[in-house]
């Protein structure tokens, strides 16, 4: 109360106003407030609106204040107002003014109401709109009618349903500020020419939107590419492959010397690419693991695991490791031979499947079979 009434008695009576509605602690605000006053060249009640309304820390709220001038405060209140209604977070709405800090200029009930409508009646929850618009705000900026309403209309008429657009949305916000007619369109219409299906198309755009999104030179340049490496344009592979090639000179750069320390060539690399695309965006990490455990704990040939590599795209816990445990203990038994066994038999099939063929038939010569494959048993004890 006492530091309430020093505040009343010494500040202009606007700035007062401030600290009294601030959504902060009085206490935490008295460095603040000297710290802002030491620095020269900014506006003071902005400033401490900033701070005090909207979350800033004196630092970012006197970089800010440079962009923005509150004359009054009936935009900024109805604008932070309309954000918690559609249930941002202080945190969130702090993070939003410090990346956009004109937004609190905004006519909310004009401007920024009808597009937060808009977007909750096509299907996105308030929790994704605050979540994706406070680390986008820039999406704030851009029409209703002439960007967000037609770019939702062609997203919808590609993936063909609400519930695709609001993934893209939450994986891929930006999209829904870019002219469309530079990029999306004339690329997703190469692909239609090359007769790449629409089951593929929309699996391209639902969630590798940043494809469909590079220059059409640099995307025409990509699609040739998966071209002359073989995959048909009529099979999801062409656009596994597409994704994989996207990355080249990160992921699969790093992958490429992952799959080499283990002894794979280039004929190798290359060869598991053109059977499995997807086993080159895989992270090192899972990759190195994936090798180790086969490789050195259970003894599969490195040639084996390059006609398969599909084996990258499974969990190592949950299938690889207690699948290849049983099956290591029948050949320690000498219940199965080697060279009748493939990787594929051992890790495509159902868990039932699985179950019947390799653990239920040889319970009765093993009985811990049940325990290896649930991880409750060691291998080297059986």
């Amino acid at each position: 109360m006492a530091l309430n009434y020093i505040f009343r008695k010494t500040l202009p009576s606007a700035f007062s106003r401030l600290f009294c509605r601030s959504r902060f602690p009085v206490e935490a605000l008295q460095n603040q407030w000297f710290c802002t006053t030491r620095l020269t060249g900014s506006d003071d009640f902005t400033v401490s609106y900033l701070v005090n309304s909207c979350g800033l820390s004196p630092e970012a709220a006197i970089k800010a204040s440079h962009k923005v001038k509150l004359q009054s405060l009936v935009k900024p209140d109805s604008v932070l107002a309309l954000l918690r209604e559609y249930e941002f977070s202080d945190s969130q709405i702090s993070t939003v003014v410090r990346r956009y800090p004109r937004l609190v200029l905004a006519d909310g009930k004009k401007t920024l109401l009808p597009k937060l409508e808009f977007l909750c009646s096509v299907g996105m929850s308030r929790l994704d709109l605050a979540k994706t618009l406070s680390y986008n705000p820039i999406l704030f900026t851009r029409s209703l009618k002439n960007c967000i309403t037609p770019c939702y209309t062609f997203l919808r008429s590609v993936v063909l349903s609400d519930f695709k657009v609001v993934n893209i949305w939450k994986r891929h916000s930006w999209i829904f500020g870019a002219i469309l007619s530079k990029n999306v369109i004339p690329n997703i219409g190469l692909l239609r020419e090359l007769g790449v299906p629409q089951s593929s198309i929309t699996m391209l755009v639902t969630y590798h939107a940043e494809i469909v999104m590079r220059k059409p030179e640099s995307f025409s340049e990509l699609v040739g590419e998966v071209e002359q490496l073989g995959f048909d344009p009529q099979k999801s592979s062409f656009v596994h492959a597409m994704h994989a090639l996207h990355g080249k000179k990160t992921t699969w750069r790093r992958n490429e010397e992952a799959y080499r320390r283990w002894g794979w060539s280039d004929n190798d690399i290359l060869s598991a690419f053109r059977l499995c695309p997807l086993c080159m965006i895989k992270s090192e990490k899972k990759i190195m693991e994936t090798m180790d455990f086969l490789v050195n704990k259970m003894g599969w040939k490195l040639e084996k695991l390059a006609k398969f590599p599909y084996v990258f795209l499974y969990s190592l816990e949950k299938r690889i490791i207690p699948r290849c445990s049983v099956v290591r203990v029948l050949l320690l038994k000498g219940l199965m031979k080697e060279d009748k066994l493939s990787l594929g038999t051992i890790i495509t099939p159902s868990e039932k499947y699985f179950l019947n063929m390799f653990v239920t038939r040889y319970l009765d010569k093993v009985p811990q079979l049940s325990n290896v494959y649930q991880g409750k048993a060691n291998i080297c004890i059986l």
